[in-house]
């Protein structure tokens, strides 16, 4: 595997922060952030959600790693460092949601030619948590999950729910699917966005952190989906409400001021996983991981326990 750039100046991860390039079986070009730790109990690998990137993930490591577990974030196709799919870097598209699947392939393959310690244990958050599930009906070889606000239906505003499926189906005829969906930002949110108006976090310093990241680094911006990946992102989320739940332990956590996933489907699933528990924090937004300091202590202390049982 070929070393590839790590910002570890704004990670505010563990030491020994390293990353490598990988390629999926059709040729795109992933990153896979790797945070090893001696002696570790087994490697959780972090299935990141829409526009973000591996060193966000950077404290998270630093939780999880106190904890006793080395952890492996990585950049999905279209977004962070891996190869971007339209001419314009900002807006977030995939051509096919399935696509994503040859990306969590070579993932569980770079971890071990990394040698990354075993058991390996899933930590997927938002469109991490689409992705995730439905790599997990594949056979994900994983030992236990843990999602966080999953993306199992996706919150549209109250005026563009009604013409959203002919929008989408107009634009793909068109070839207009790769435009930015209008009712999103052409700037990243935390950039666009006000502490005090946000969606993400009720943390100030965890919102802080989000906006010098992605100011330190413009290479790692992403602003709103594409048409496309909005509409194979509704697509998913319907087969994957037709899908039975796997046959392993599982918890999610979702927050009472969610306002970007479906809080319906993800109490549906949840309520239906055999083994599964939901855990519903209140007060808590969107981004778990990075929200305030006893609602963080929550999920990672939540995800060790499951991950030591499973």
């Amino acid at each position: 595997m070929e070393p590839a750039p790590f910002f570890s100046d704004i990670a505010e991860g563990p030491p020994g922060g390293h990353a490598v390039w990988l390629r999926a079986d059709d040729g795109i070009r992933l990153r896979l952030a790797l945070w090893p730790v001696a002696g570790a109990r087994g490697t959780v690998v972090v299935f990141p959600g829409r526009s973000e990137y591996a060193e966000k993930y950077g404290p998270p490591a630093a939780e999880l790693a106190r904890r006793g577990y080395a952890v492996a974030a990585v950049d999905w196709r279209g977004q962070g460092l891996a190869d971007r799919l339209l001419d314009n870097p900002l807006v977030g598209h995939v051509p096919r949601f399935a696509d994503y699947q040859l990306d969590c392939s070579a993932v569980m393959a770079a971890l071990k030619d990394a040698g990354m310690p075993r058991p390996v244990h899933l930590l997927a958050h938002s469109m991490g948590g689409a992705i995730g599930l439905r790599a997990l009906s594949r056979g994900l070889p994983v030992a236990g999950a843990v999602f966080t606000a999953p993306m199992w239906g996706v919150v549209l505003p109250p005026v563009a729910t009604p013409v959203v499926g002919a929008l989408l189906r107009a634009a793909r005829v068109l070839g207009r699917d790769g435009a930015i969906t209008p009712t999103t930002g052409k700037t990243p949110y935390p950039l666009s966005t006000s502490f005090e108006g946000n969606t993400l976090t009720g943390d100030a310093e965890m919102f802080a952190l989000l906006r010098r990241q992605l100011e330190a680094r413009p290479e790692l911006q992403i602003a709103g989906p594409s048409l496309r990946w909005l509409a194979e992102a509704r697509s998913e989320c319907a087969a994957l409400a037709r899908l039975p739940s796997p046959g392993l332990a599982a918890c999610t956590f979702l927050g009472t001021e969610e306002r970007i996933v479906r809080p319906d489907r993800i109490r549906a699933r949840m309520a239906g996983w055999p083994g599964g528990r939901l855990e519903v924090i209140e007060g808590a937004r969107h981004e778990l991981m990075h929200e305030r300091p006893d609602i963080r202590a929550r999920v990672f202390d939540g995800a060790a326990a499951l991950f030591e049982a499973a």
